[in-house]
């Protein structure tokens, strides 16, 4: 009887949560291969026409590297009409959003109802998605158990004034070197925030076990921000699982948030971004605008930290700085080195492969970047990471991957960090 109002309980609350969302019935995403410079500036043109309601997935990058672009469903036909005038070869990723949509909404429904609240992170489920609160929860048992190598710190608060949590992980002193890690800066990007709780899990679990870990941690702390973007990410849960920004309103304009990795000071306001209050990459009004940046800065200012660590998906990449010029930094080589010994590392429990290599060289160039700023503020071991996968589910990764995910990039992670670790500067 208990098991079955569980299932009500839970079914009742997924329910009334989903009344109020945002669908995407016929929604495609296609996948755009520009073959020649013109098919580039093509594409650019397109993605800048506003009223088709465009959500670029993957950035125009450069000739042959693939495109990937969310098309409502009363846009595709102008859409595949465009791409064919001008011989742009395209193909179909995702035949219909909302599909998957559903998918993943029975899936946590289902999760919901046969696994119980946990009572503390030995039960916590890592093999499914979570809601804010959930997570939250999660941080506090996290603390609770292990209150001698784990603390949360609020660094901040959102603009929706909820908390915005960092876990540090360390066995005693002060302004030790650190390193930091933080998921979910972009809140559609759910396989990151739950790679960042099997990260938590992992660390506390490890430490004591694993020599190389326990060194770390004996010399150096780790904080771990795993809802970077707590208000985009609430909102992924309640209104649109296709939210990518922060929530703050843009005065003057009905569209809202700001791309809270085109906010830093680091080629603030240059090209990969944008100015306009409705576009994805919309870098808002001044770099570190949002409270959700701006506490991050300050925390990083105040503290010794060593590598900066931020990650996202999709694309399966490793990279490093710059994002907003060419110019290569002068740590080049042993950045490059390193992230292809950690892209060996990963690769080595599953196979999965990643590319790596600068940002701008990688993937696009973004100007306003995170690891830009950090990088210039001497934190030499910056890097970023596009988790799972390269495009066939996208943002919506099913859950049955989250742990191969974060088991995978784990080990790339532990590379950076040993790595940190041995050569101090």
């Amino acid at each position: 009887m208990l098991a079955t109002m569980r299932e009500l309980v839970a079914f009742a609350v997924l329910f009334v949560a989903g009344l109020g969302k945002e669908t995407f019935n016929g929604h495609q995403v296609l996948r755009l291969v520009p073959k020649t410079d013109g098919h580039l500036s093509l594409i650019r043109d397109l993605h800048n026409m506003i009223e088709l309601e465009l959500d670029i997935w993957r950035e125009v990058r450069d000739v042959g590297s693939p495109v990937d672009i969310r098309v409502p469903g009363h846009k595709l036909k102008i859409v595949k009409r465009y791409l064919k005038i001008y011989d742009i070869q395209f193909s179909t990723m995702i035949k219909d959003l909302q599909v998957l949509l559903d998918e993943e909404q029975k899936a946590m429904e289902s999760a919901s109802a046969r696994v119980p609240e946990p009572r503390n992170t030995d039960n916590f489920d890592f093999f499914r998605y979570h809601n804010l609160s959930e997570i939250y929860s999660f941080q506090d048992m996290l603390v609770a158990e292990k209150p001698n190598l784990v603390s949360k710190i609020v660094i901040g608060q959102s603009y929706e004034d909820r908390p915005l949590n960092v876990l540090k992980f360390s066995t005693g002193g002060t302004n030790r070197p650190a390193i930091w890690i933080d998921t979910g800066i972009h809140s559609r990007e759910w396989v990151t925030q739950a790679s960042g709780l099997w990260f938590a899990k992992k660390i506390v679990t490890d430490f004591g076990r694993d020599p190389k870990l326990t060194a770390i941690l004996n010399q150096m702390d780790i904080f771990l921000e795993i809802v970077t973007n707590p208000d985009g990410y609430f909102f992924t849960h309640t209104n649109s699982r296709m939210w990518r920004k922060t929530r703050k309103p843009n005065p003057g304009s009905r569209c809202v948030g700001v791309d809270p990795n085109r906010n830093w000071k680091a080629g603030f306001g240059g090209p990969g971004s944008s100015g306009n209050p409705c576009s994805q990459t919309y870098r808002g009004p001044r770099a570190e605008s949002e409270s959700e940046v701006n506490s991050i800065v300050e925390f990083v200012k105040s503290h010794n930290i060593k590598a900066f660590i931020s990650i996202h998906s999709y694309s399966q990449l490793l990279m490093f700085p710059y994002g907003y010029i060419r110019s290569r930094i002068k740590d080049y080589t042993e950045l490059n080195n390193l992230a292809q010994k950690a892209v060996t590392d990963l690769a080595s429990l599953y196979g999965t492969s990643y590319k790596f290599g600068s940002i701008i060289n990688a993937i696009y160039q973004a100007s306003g970047g995170s690891i830009d700023w950090t990088y210039s503020q001497g934190i030499k071991y910056s890097y970023t990471f596009e988790l799972r996968d390269t495009g066939h589910y996208g943002f919506l990764l099913p859950a049955t991957q989250i742990i191969p995910t974060a088991q995978e990039t784990w080990l790339a992670l532990m590379t950076i960090m040993d790595h940190t670790l041995k050569n101090p500067y």
